[in-house]
């Protein structure tokens, strides 16, 4: 026995008589169930004492090898190995010899217990680790003995077994346990960068992991390899549940492998998708790649590590392997096509830089996209005939894994355009054949229509991948052919408008549309390039020019026959939209757009008549409404092109929407209002947001504002008071007054003359406060009707009510001058909102904080005078609203609360400043004497805040450090002896080696900060605090990891 003879070396003596080895077992069995299955903290703690005494007991090895032998229960087997592990990871070692013992007894032990728990198989094998990492450098008779571990482990493969059923079972928790332990080898701690014993030397684990690398990680993985092949060589039962753990304990295995740090970069393990494997170079021949990459089908994601070295997959049928995955499994794990699709696109994106004798990337790459485009055809059929989950809907992932297949397209390009070409004339025959056959089938015309979309979509993501690889003419002729059978099939199916339609070949359609606009019309085209040639002789589409023609007769198609269709209106909407906003030099591109004849047929006829989606009508969703916005804002940007001052012109392209308010008016003059005029209205007020976005200059701005006012804005405030509870009328109004008084590029700086600024002001304060009022009493909410019916109105008019405020169009002392209470009634308002509001509201709701806290800025920095003026009761939510989100994640919630602090502590520092200038007459003005008074009656204010900035720039990630740093000096000069008494408890609270440098570090940051709130005085304290908060970090790094809570200052 191993144990006995150990001992006897190191003088403790024999093992003890049975009758106290079996009193001993039985109480320490006893212990290991209270331990780790006890609910009693007496018993656990007493469990705890009896288990510290046995890993310091002479006795330990022994007793040890007693629990293991017995095998009575998991938990003392466990109890075991964990006190091994203590034992071996002693900073005095054990000798050499008996070390060399417990790892062979441990070995025999694993491979003549088959039915180990696997914790108990995990803790004995991380004690073999923690002996042999230890012992790596340790020499016996002259040779290292602790480095042939992977040779035990090849010769346990090959016991020989009678049996062949026997032999596979025993081969398969062999494997499985050599596989737990192997992990474990891996896993323990290997790179420097890891968790490590700082009792030895950190340059010696690194000198380990070192030498680990170079001599034994290699071996590791090719033993993978081998049991790989081994498992593999029959035909895999995936019902078979030990070859599956099996099969993934390997990979996992070889991932470990990959993912081992072997440059010490210590990656971020968060995102092991985007590692960089830096294998060595010796490693290059291995066959490891050869075997491993046609199996990447098993795992779901991070085996893309193996992306980072080509020469692996040299002289191997990978291709054929992964496109057979590609093509057959897609319905089992299509999460993988993710992995396995970035996989080819990094590689073949990074064939440019990597010198390669054979290119074996040329012959794989067109399998992988035959393989795919095949798997997603063969896909459609099953989702009709099964009414399983259409892959097309879900669009993010499709354009996710296009945008992947465009770089691997592009890879001998020529054979994968013309296997799309036969593909596609192909199904575009059949589908002919469908349409004029005298019994059309609807399911098999769905069929075909649906691989259309595809093919579409792939035409569109072959085209869009020459902006990221080198492309020829010959590249671009084939775009052409290619993109002639997308135009024809456009023509095909519009010509079957209205009577036959398909949504995913129209939203297919569209990506294709943006794809070649950003391809191949605009100023980065070559004049000549060849992919108008074949569309020029087939379609007579020369160039850019026509190419924008025929691309805004589809979009007045699509609107003309596509009203109800949302998505495809949507779509169908952004394509233009984007043309007039989106485009570096979108001025020359929108002068060509308006010569087109589509495009002035849409500003001359923007009427339900001609775009059904403009029209109201009862079958009609609400919903469909929400494209209007977009539509109007793309017609007046091309209108601005030649608008001018042409007041007639705009007032004819006005006329459509001055008859619409003309019968919402007639309909509210009656005694009853009907349905319909709250949907016209609903559908102006978006249209109406829509031209006011889009008009960024003062005359062009002022042309809308003397059309709508006073008649029609009145109109709609008579909607707010007649439907201030329906959300779906009053989100739309109150969007359109906050963008008419959003005084973006200037554009609301009337002239001096004017009184517009005014005048506009005063409606929007009129519709704020009959919301304001009337949404305060809705009745009872429930939790999840809380923020659509009540909260998103009101932040709807925070926002509103900042633009107006912080505009700089309107100068609100005249409201006062005049006996005009618009201003205060606004004011008074928000009180309102702001009470009914919960501070739990406030930081759940981003929208509604991210609303409210920029207005609270703006209140304390240029409305005191009001704060001031508000109860104690009502004034403390602003504070206590403030210092709740400090310290919030969004950096504009915070950079906003920080700056309302700061106006509200210089208002404060300011008039006490004036009032101790006694000799020039000054005192403390009525409203500084009420914030004075409020802020002594609650000292815990200030306070608490100060604590709050302090904690954060001391212990936490301050992200807006200049934000967080502007309101301290003025805390600190008007809480002096708070600031001391912080001070003096975080030096008080650390060690007395600590508390001089601390004190140092405090002196520093008041160093040359004055009396005085200035600027120039402001930014000293800012720069003082970056290298005040840099010397804390390094004076606290060791008590912060050690008791962090004893250095919270809100403690």
């Amino acid at each position: 026995m191993w144990l006995v003879l150990a001992e006897n070396h190191t003088g403790f003596g024999n093992l003890v008589d049975a009758k106290t080895s079996v009193c001993s077992l039985a109480e320490l069995e006893l212990s290991c169930n209270h331990l780790y299955e006890g609910t009693d903290l007496a018993q656990r703690m007493q469990a705890e004492k009896v288990v510290l005494e046995l890993i310091d007991s002479p006795r330990c090895l022994s007793q040890c090898q007693i629990l293991l032998e017995q095998r009575t229960t998991s938990f003392a087997q466990l109890l075991a190995a964990t006190c091994l592990s203590k034992l071996v990871s002693r900073a005095s070692a054990l000798p050499v010899k008996q070390r060399i013992d417990i790892r062979n007894y441990i070995l025999n032990y694993l491979a003549s217990q088959p039915k180990l728990a696997p914790f108990v198989i995990q803790a004995l094998v991380q004690v073999i680790a923690k002996i042999t990492k230890l012992g790596w450098f340790e020499v016996l008779k002259d040779k290292l003995i602790f480095r042939d571990i992977i040779a035990d482990v090849k010769k346990c493969l090959q016991v020989p077994v009678m049996n062949q059923k026997g032999a596979l079972i025993n081969k398969l928790l062999e494997c499985s346990l050599l596989q737990s332990y192997i992990v474990a080898f891996v896993d323990d701690q290997w790179d420097c960068t890891c968790n490590v014993d700082y009792s030895r030397p950190s340059a010696k684990h690194c000198k380990i992991a070192t030498s680990f690398r170079d001599t034994v990680l290699k071996d590791i993985l090719m033993l993978a390899c081998s049991l790989l092949r081994l498992l593999l060589a029959k035909p895999l039962t995936l019902q078979d549940q030990r070859q599956q753990s099996l099969a993934m304990q390997l990979l996992k295995l070889v991932l470990n492998c990959l993912n081992f740090d072997f440059i010490g970069s210590s990656a971020d393990e968060s995102a092991d998708d985007l590692c960089t494997v830096q294998i060595p170079t010796n490693w290059r021949t291995s066959g490891s790649g050869q075997f491993l990459t046609p199996h990447l089908g098993f795992l779901n994601g991070p085996f893309i590590a193996l992306k980072s070295h080509r020469a692996l997959f040299k002289n191997l049928g990978l291709g054929l392997s992964l496109g057979f995955y590609l093509e057959e499994h897609w319905e089992f794990a299509p999460n993988s096509v993710h992995y396995l699709l970035t996989l080819w696109q990094r590689m073949v994106a990074s064939v440019p830089f990597v010198k390669m004798a054979e290119a074996h990337l040329d012959t794989y790459a067109p399998q992988i996209e035959k393989a795919y485009i095949a798997s997603r055809l063969e896909y459609v059929p099953v989702v009709i005939r099964d009414g399983l989950e259409d892959p097309l809907d879900d669009t993010a992932t499709v354009f996710q894994q296009l945008e992947q297949l465009c770089t691997v397209s592009r890879c001998e390009y020529e054979k994968t355009c013309t296997f799309l070409v036969q593909l596609f004339d192909q199904n575009a025959r059949n589908y002919q054949k469908l349409l004029h056959s005298s019994s059309r089938n609807p399911l098999e015309i769905m069929v075909q229509e649906g691989c259309l979309a595809w093919l579409v979509y792939f035409v569109g993501a072959f085209m869009g991948g020459r902006l990221t690889y080198t492309s020829t003419e010959k590249h671009d002729a084939m775009d052409g052919e290619l993109s002639c059978r997308v135009f024809q099939l456009i023509s095909l199916m519009d010509a079957q408008l209205p009577q036959s339609s398909n949504e995913k070949v129209e939203l297919a359609v569209l990506w294709f549309l943006g794809q070649f606009y950003k391809t191949y019309v605009g100023d980065q085209l070559q004049p000549n390039s060849k992919v108008y040639a074949r569309v020029s002789e087939v379609l007579g589409i020369t160039d850019d020019n026509h190419a924008l023609e025929t691309f805004m007769t589809k979009v007045v198609t699509n609107l003309k026959y596509w009203g109800r269709c949302e998505p495809v209106i949507s779509r169908t909407l952004q394509f233009p939209n984007d043309l007039s906003v989106g485009y570096p030099l979108h001025c020359l591109l929108l002068k060509k757009l308006v010569k087109i004849e589509a495009v002035t047929f849409m500003l001359q006829n923007h009427t339900s008549k001609h775009f059904p989606f403009l029209g109201i009508s009862d079958n009609s969703s609400l919903s469909d409404l929400r494209c209007r916005r977009v539509f109007y804002s793309t017609l007046l940007h091309l209108l601005m092109v030649d608008l001018g001052e042409d007041e007639d012109e705009f007032e004819n392209f006005m006329l459509p929407l001055r008859v619409s308010f003309e019968s919402v008016a007639q309909l509210f003059s009656g005694s009853v209002v009907q349905e319909e005029a709250k949907r016209m209205l609903i559908g102006l007020a978006r249209d109406l947001r829509g031209i006011a976005f889009a008009l960024n200059t003062k005359t062009s701005y002022t042309m809308l504002f003397d059309w709508i006012y006073p008649t029609y804005i009145s109109v709609l405030q008579r909607a707010i008071e007649l439907w201030y509870c329906e959300r779906v009328c009053t989100t739309p109004i109150l969007k359109l007054m906050a963008e008419l008084i959003q005084n973006r590029s200037q554009r609301l700086n009337f002239d001096a003359s004017s009184p517009n600024g005014i005048l506009l002001f005063r409606e929007a304060s009129k519709i704020i406060c009959t919301y304001g009022n009337q949404i305060l009493s809705p009745g009872t909410l429930s939790k999840d009707q809380v923020y659509p019916f009540k909260l998103k109105g009101i932040s709807i008019c925070y926002s509103a009510l900042k633009s107006a405020l912080c505009g700089n169009y309107v100068s609100f002392g005249v409201f006062k001058l005049c006996r005009d209470n618009h201003f205060d009634s606004v004011l008074q308002a928000f009180v309102k909102m702001l009470l009914s509001v919960s501070h739990s509201d406030l930081l759940q709701y981003r929208k509604l904080s991210q609303s409210y806290y920029p207005l609270s800025e703006c209140l304390t920095q240029d409305h005191m005078s009001f704060i001031t003026s508000l109860e104690p009761r009502i004034l403390t939510c602003i504070p206590t609203s403030i210092s709740e989100v400090l310290t919030a994640v969004d950096t504009i919630v915070s950079s906003s609360c920080c700056a309302s602090l700061d106006h509200i502590v210089t208002y404060l520092f300011k008039h006490l400043a004036k009032g101790k200038k006694t000799r020039r007459g000054g005192e403390i003005s009525q409203d500084g004497q009420r914030l004075l008074h409020f802020m002594q009656q609650n000292p815990e204010v200030q306070q608490q805040m100060m604590s709050i900035l302090m904690n954060t720039i001391i212990f936490e990630d301050c992200r807006n450090q200049w934000s967080v740093s502007r309101p301290l000096p003025g805390l600190i000069l008007l809480n002096e002896k708070y600031f001391s008494e912080l001070r003096a408890t975080l030096i008080t609270s650390q060690p007395d080696s600590k508390r001089e440098v601390l004190d140092q570090c405090f002196r520093n940051l008041m160093e040359g900060v004055e009396q005085n709130l200035l600027v120039k005085n402001r930014d000293r304290f800012t720069q003082n605090m970056s290298v005040f908060r840099r010397d804390m970090a390094e004076a606290l790094r060791n008590e912060v990891a050690s008791d962090p809570g004893a250095l919270d200052m809100m403690s």
